[in-house]
């Protein structure tokens, strides 16, 4: 398994940039890092997919407008969901991304990865960036096989809670069956009522038949 860049460049963004989104409170906060971190190291990824020698020369020569290129690209992008504003969002990323760069350098020339260390140690972030983020961030950063990863919380129900339930549902049951029960009784006697004068009339009738045929 490749070392993990999600949790390191998240705790170099807060150690590193330490006034980055500090006007947000400390929930929130964290979400923006989380997101942005996801979204560039994401956009990364893929960039490396697409032309890995490109990216490997722009880590290896960091320019600014490529930085602001990409930035740019995925806040424009029909897909970003960020509750950020897109200039306050471009900006964020276009810092992450450059801390982004210059850590991934520093790790290249301390472990000696060159393009294909370097490939394999940023292709491993997949199973990483699993999980880490809501789907928009994958399709903002072209990761879309991440879509769907991210586990959906579930509100977990008290043994209390279960109990009610359970007892509610044998509650409605009982109280369908005595429906049943009241319909029934109320149908027989009608369909008896109906059924009264037919029977007395087809009676009549016979008893008709044979007193004419007596006295025929």
């Amino acid at each position: 398994m490749a070392f993990d860049l999600v949790q390191y460049f998240a705790a170099q963004i807060k150690l590193q940039k330490p006034s980055l989104l500090k006007q947000y409170n400390a929930v929130d906060r964290d979400q923006y890092i989380q997101e942005i971190n996801a979204l560039s190291l994401g956009k990364l990824v893929s960039l490396w997919r697409e032309d890995n020698q490109k990216l490997y020369q722009e880590i290896d020569h960091q320019d600014e407008l490529y930085i602001q290129e990409i930035a740019r690209r995925l806040t424009t992008s029909p897909h970003n969901q960020s509750p950020l504003s897109k200039t306050e969002l471009e900006q964020n990323i276009s810092e992450v991304l450059a801390l982004q760069l210059t850590e991934l350098k520093q790790l290249d020339q301390t472990g000696n990865f060159g393009n294909k260390g370097l490939g394999e140690l940023l292709l491993g972030q997949i199973e990483h960036l699993s999980g880490q983020a809501d789907d928009w961030v994958w399709s903002t950063n072209d990761l879309i096989e991440l879509k769907g990863s991210k586990p959906i919380p579930q509100e977990e129900l008290s043994l209390e809670a279960s109990m009610k339930e359970f007892n509610q549902m044998v509650q409605q049951h009982t109280h369908d069956d005595h429906q049943n029960i009241e319909l029934v009784e109320a149908i027989v006697p009608t369909w008896s009522k109906v059924l009264e004068p037919i029977v007395a009339i087809a009676i009549l009738a016979i008893l008709w038949c044979s007193v004419t045929q007596l006295f025929a």
